[in-house]
C-alpha cells in the first residue's frame, strides 16, 4: 500500500510555508508564531528524524514483519483488505494510538523519545516536524491489531494516515470549529491543550484522529485559556542532538545516581519526574 507519508511532504511544505506567509500578512502579537531558530531545529529534528528511521527501520521493519505477519498468518480469521475496511483499520488504529501515546506520557523511557516533540515553545506546523529519532517504541500496542485479523501492510498505511491528520492541527492559526466536528475529531484547539506547559492542561487529549477516547477514558480538556508551550523544565536548547537524547541521558544519570534497584526501575518505568521517596528524617 502507498507510504502516504512520503505522499503528503510535498503537502507539509506547502502548507508550512502558507502558515509562515499568514504570520507576515497578519502577526499574531499575543502569540509565539515562528522563530527562526527554533524553526530550523523544528526542521532538523524532521529530516534526522528520516535519517534514523532509515538506520531503524530495516532491523525493526524485518522484527515487525516477521512478528505481524506471523501473527496475521496464525489467526484464523482475516480482515478483507477492501476500502470499507481499511476505514474501519484507520480508527482501529487511533484507538490503539491512544493507548500508546498515553503510556510515552506516562512512562519515563518512552517519554525520553515522544518529549522531543514537546520540546519547541511554539505552535506552528514546523512543530508536527518535531519527531523523535527514537522511534522503537511503539509497535508493541499495535499487536492485538494483527490478532484481530488486520494485514500488516494495511496496520502500516493506516498508521501513515493517523500521522498525517495530524499535522494540519499543529497550528494557532485555525480556531475552535463547528462544534459537531470539535466533539468528535482531534481539532487544533484540543491539540493546543495537549501541547501545554501549565498544569490544568498537562497529559490531556491523546487522541490523534477523533477526540472521542479522551471523552470516553476521561483525559479530555477543552481550550479555556491561552496555552503556554513546551516543557514544564525547559531545555533551553536549539541543538538537535541534545533534543533528540537529553532526556535518555538524564535517566542515566538518575539511574547511576540510584542507591537502590527500586530507584533505578522507578526512574526507568515510574513516570516523568519520579522520585524515590524520602527517609525519615530528610
Amino acid at each position: 500500500m502507498p507510504d502516504v507519508v512520503l505522499w503528503a511532504i510535498p503537502a507539509f511544505v506547502l502548507l508550512l510555508a502558507l502558515e509562515a506567509v499568514s504570520y507576515r500578512l497578519r502577526p499574531d502579537g499575543d502569540g509565539p508564531g515562528f522563530a527562526g531558530r527554533d524553526t530550523a531545529t523544528s526542521l532538523a529534528m524532521g529530516v534526522g528524524s528520516l535519517g534514523w528511521d532509515l538506520l531503524w527501520s530495516v532491523p525493526i521493519a524485518v522484527a515487525n514483519g516477521l512478528l505481524f505477519g506471523w501473527l496475521y498468518d496464525l489467526t484464523p480469521w482475516t480482515v478483507p483488505v477492501t476500502w470499507q475496511w481499511i476505514v474501519v483499520a484507520v480508527f482501529v488504529t487511533d484507538f490503539f494510538y491512544y493507548f500508546s501515546h498515553r503510556a510515552h506520557h506516562r512512562v519515563r523511557v518512552l517519554w525520553a523519545s515522544h518529549v522531543v516533540h514537546h520540546s519547541s515553545r511554539h505552535y506552528n506546523l514546523a512543530t508536527a516536524l518535531r519527531q523523535p529519532w527514537t522511534n522503537f517504541t511503539g509497535w508493541i500496542f499495535y499487536v492485538p491489531m494483527a490478532v484481530m485479523g488486520f494485514h500488516p501492510a494495511v496496520m502500516a498505511f493506516s498508521y501513515g494516515v493517523n500521522l498525517v491528520y495530524q499535522f494540519w492541527i499543529h497550528t494557532e492559526r485555525i480556531d475552535k470549529l463547528p462544534r459537531p466536528f470539535e466533539y468528535v475529531f482531534n481539532t487544533p484547539s484540543h491539540h493546543r491543550v495537549h501541547h501545554g506547559s501549565q498544569g490544568s492542561y498537562l497529559d490531556r487529549n491523546y487522541g490523534g484522529i477523533v477526540i472521542l477516547w479522551d471523552r470516553l477514558f476521561g483525559t479530555f480538556t477543552p481550550e479555556t485559556e491561552r496555552v503556554v508551550y513546551g516543557l514544564t523544565k525547559n531545555i533551553d536548547t536549539f541543538n538537535p542532538l541534545r533534543v533528540a537524547f537529553h532526556e535518555y541521558v538524564s535517566i542515566a544519570r538518575n539511574v547511576m545516581s540510584a542507591s537502590s534497584w527500586r530507584g533505578r526501575i522507578g526512574y526507568v518505568f515510574g513516570e516523568p519526574g519520579w522520585k524515590p521517596a524520602a527517609k525519615a528524617g530528610e
